[in-house]
């Protein structure tokens, strides 16, 4: 082999490299390259997975605060469907000093969503039927996923499968007059549009009635 042939096989093999980098698809990222960051994902909590921090929360507020409502958000990030919502809003009250505040917690990435973790807005004063609603925080047992269970076996099945997108919103109260606490699970973004509603005992997990 001569010297000029064997130059000839190492030009032409310097130029079948550079071919094989310049005929990478587009897009192709090259071996040692960054690739793009993953988009950050949203944060899907039962009610419980947020209420006992709001608790801890509104105690040192008021080491005699009490829970009297809690509620979902639905949104882009969530149905309420398993029971789970990016965004929870716990509603304290005490009564020593006549008032309430609301403790908000969030895993959400919306930009009109409250900020990410716990929040609280400034105490205001409450309603004159606000204490006959105020529960013990300990009675609250049955979380968000489990009552969302109860509700498919009593029309909630039906609603998802004519629509696997059914929006549903969760609401947590005492009520004065069974002395018990109990979920409010609405197949609906409020009240008003709701295409089903049932009730669960939020300390037992007992179905209590259904209807629309």
């Amino acid at each position: 082999m001569t010297p000029r042939f064997l130059a000839v096989l190492i030009i032409l093999a310097i130029l079948g490299g550079c071919s094989t980098t310049t005929n990478q698809p587009a897009g192709t990222q090259p071996a040692g390259g960054m690739a793009a960051p993953a988009a950050k994902q949203p944060t899907l909590y039962t009610a419980k997975d947020c209420f006992g921090s709001m608790v801890n929360l509104a105690k040192r507020w008021d080491p005699a605060a009490m829970p009297f409502h809690l509620e979902s958000e639905v949104n882009a990030e969530a149905t309420g469907q398993d029971g789970k919502a990016t965004v929870w809003r716990g509603y304290f009250a005490s009564r020593t000093r006549g008032t309430m505040k609301t403790i908000t917690c969030s895993g959400s990435r919306l930009p009109s969503a409250p900020a990410r973790g716990f929040t609280d807005t400034p105490e205001a004063a409450y309603a004159a039927t606000v204490p006959a609603h105020m529960f013990d925080a300990t009675y609250f047992l049955v979380d968000s996923d489990k009552a969302y269970a109860t509700t498919l076996d009593h029309g909630g099945a039906a609603l998802i499968k004519k629509d696997p997108k059914q929006p549903i919103i969760y609401s947590l109260d005492w009520d004065p007059k069974k002395k018990e606490i109990q979920w409010l699970v609405i197949y609906g973004t409020s009240g008003a549009d709701r295409q089903g509603v049932c009730l669960v005992n939020a300390r037992t997990g007992a179905f209590v009635s259904a209807g629309k």
